[in-house]
C-alpha cells in the first residue's frame, strides 16, 4: 500500500495561539483520484498566518471552511502531476497550483489546479501573496502617481509585496509598519519603504506615523487593523482610499480565537475629509490574477521587485514553521519545501 503523510489538526487550543503541540504529523494511505481529479505530489506549500482563524473555527462567510481536529492542514501549494484520471486538464509532470498543501500527495479536481505556465521564473512565486497586494492597490485603492501609501503589517507575505507594488505603481512615498526594530531596517534597506514604524515602541504609533507622513496618507493598504488602522484614519488626507485585506491584530491576538478583530475609530475624520474605507478580496476582480503574474514576471526578469521568502526544509518542520508564522520570527513569506 502507497502512503504519504499529512499534517492534521489534533485539537484546538483552549488558551493562547496553536503550536506544534496541537497538530499530528501523520502517515497515512496515498489518496487516489477519482474520474476529474489529478494526483499531484506537492514539492512546495505555503504557511499562513490565516490558518489561526480557520483552527479556531472560523468565521461566517469567509472563502474558506475551519479546520476541524482530525483534518488536514490546507493551504496554497505548489506540485507535480503524477497521474490524470480525466479526458483533459493539465498532463504527469506539469506543475500546477492548488489549495492542498500541508501533505505529500492531494487529489485534486481538475477545475482547482491551474498551470502555471511560463510568466514567473521561479515555480515558488506562485506561493506570493503579491496578487493581493497588487488588486488591492490597482482596484481597491487606486494608487495614483505620488501618492503617500502606508502599508501596515510591511514585513508580513503581503507587506513585503505591497510596498514594492507602491513604489512600481508611482507612489511618492511609502511607510510600513512591523513589530521589530530589525525588520524595520530591512523594509527601509531591503524593499524600498521609505520609513518604517515600530509597533510597541516606546513612541506611540500614531505619533510615529504624524512624523513619517507630516502632510497624511492618500492610499491606506491595512492587513492588521486595531491602533495601526485607527492612527491611519486620524492621519488620513481629505478624499484618502483605504483597503482592508486583513485583520492580524484579531487573527494573533493570543487572548482571542482568530475569529474576531475589533477596533474602535474615530469617524469625525471619515466624515469631514470623505475618507472611503472598503474590506477586499482579490476574488472579487478576477480578471487581475492573469495581469498581475504578467506583470510580475517581468518585474521579476527585470530586477524591480523581489520575492522576500524563507524556505523551510521538510514536513518535519512544518509545524513549527506555523508556530513561528505567528510569532511574527521571519519577514516575507514562508514556504515549506518537500524533498
Amino acid at each position: 500500500m502507497a502512503t504519504h503523510r499529512e499534517i492534521r489538526l489534533r485539537n484546538r487550543p483552549v488558551h493562547g495561539l496553536p503550536g506544534p503541540e496541537h497538530l499530528d504529523l501523520v502517515r497515512t494511505e496515498r489518496p487516489v483520484p477519482a474520474p476529474g481529479e489529478v494526483l499531484v505530489r506537492n514539492r512546495w506549500f505555503a504557511v499562513s498566518a490565516a490558518l489561526r482563524t480557520l483552527i479556531g473555527g472560523g468565521v461566517a462567510g469567509a472563502p474558506f471552511p475551519p479546520v476541524e481536529p482530525g483534518d488536514p492542514l490546507f493551504g496554497a501549494a505548489v506540485g507535480e502531476v503524477v497521474s490524470n484520471a480525466s479526458d483533459g486538464g493539465p498532463r504527469p509532470g506539469e506543475l500546477v497550483s492548488h489549495w492542498q498543501g500541508w501533505r505529500e500527495y492531494a487529489c485534486v479536481p481538475v477545475g482547482s489546479c491551474t498551470p502555471l505556465g511560463e510568466d514567473l521564473p521561479d515555480p515558488v512565486a506562485h506561493l506570493s501573496q503579491g496578487w493581493t497586494a497588487y488588486a488591492a492597490l490597482t482596484r481597491g485603492a487606486e494608487v495614483r502617481a505620488g501618492d503617500t501609501v502606508l502599508v501596515t503589517g510591511g514585513a508580513g507575505a503581503v507587506g513585503t509585496m505591497a510596498g514594492q507594488i507602491a513604489r512600481l505603481l508611482g507612489a511618492g512615498r511609502v511607510i510600513g509598519s512591523t513589530g521589530s526594530p530589525a525588520k524595520a531596517e530591512r523594509l527601509v534597506a531591503e524593499l524600498g519603504y521609505d520609513a518604517a514604524l515600530v509597533r510597541g515602541s516606546d513612541v506611540p504609533f500614531a505619533a510615529q506615523l504624524a512624523e513619517a507622513a507630516p502632510e497624511g496618507l492618500d492610499v491606506i493598504l491595512d492587513t492588521v487593523g486595531g491602533e495601526q488602522l485607527s492612527a491611519a484614519v486620524t492621519a488620513a488626507r481629505p478624499g484618502a482610499r483605504g483597503v482592508l485585506v486583513g485583520a492580524l491584530s484579531g487573527q494573533l491576538d493570543p487572548e482571542g480565537t482568530g475569529a474576531t478583530a475589533r477596533v474602535e475609530l474615530d469617524s469625525y475624520p471619515l466624515v469631514l475629509k470623505r475618507i472611503s474605507l472598503r474590506g477586499f478580496s482579490p476574488l472579487d476582480h478576477p480578471e487581475t490574477e492573469g495581469e498581475w503574474r504578467a506583470r510580475f514576471g517581468d518585474w521579476l526578469r527585470g530586477g524591480s521587485i523581489t520575492f522576500p521568502h524563507v524556505r523551510v526544509a521538510g514536513m518535519e518542520r512544518a509545524a513549527e514553521a506555523l508556530r513561528e508564522v505567528m510569532r511574527g520570527r521571519h519577514l516575507g513569506a514562508v514556504v515549506v519545501e518537500l524533498v
